[in-house]
């Protein structure tokens, strides 16, 4: 059995690691609440970071909706390694999903 404080401690570990998120450089703050935040790190986030998101997002319904969210109408690197993600953290994703194509001009 996890103990609560074990859990406590790693997701205020992943926080840290996404408060100091170079895909971050215009915010003052980490709000995962924002579609705006979530898309930076989803787009520009480094392994760390998506790491920690995804560490965050399996205990969070409801960051994993707005994941998917951004993951559907964003144009974002990896989209499908992302939605494959989100289905190992028990979201029920169809990978159809006519997905938003990659901005060709950030490649």
């Amino acid at each position: 059995m996890t103990d609560p404080a074990d859990t406590k401690t790693s997701a205020e570990s992943s926080r840290s690691v996404l408060e100091r998120s170079a895909a971050l450089w215009n915010r003052r703050g980490l709000d995962l609440r924002s579609l705006e935040t979530l898309a930076q790190i989803l787009g520009r986030g480094s392994l760390d970071d998506w790491r920690a998101l995804y560490s965050l997002a399996l205990s969070d319904p409801d960051l994993r909706k707005r994941i998917r969210r951004v993951v559907e109408t964003v144009p974002i690197y990896l989209p499908h390694f992302w939605l494959a993600a989100l289905a190992a953290a028990g979201e029920q994703v169809d990978f159809d999903y006519p997905l938003p194509p990659p901005d060709l001009f950030d490649i």
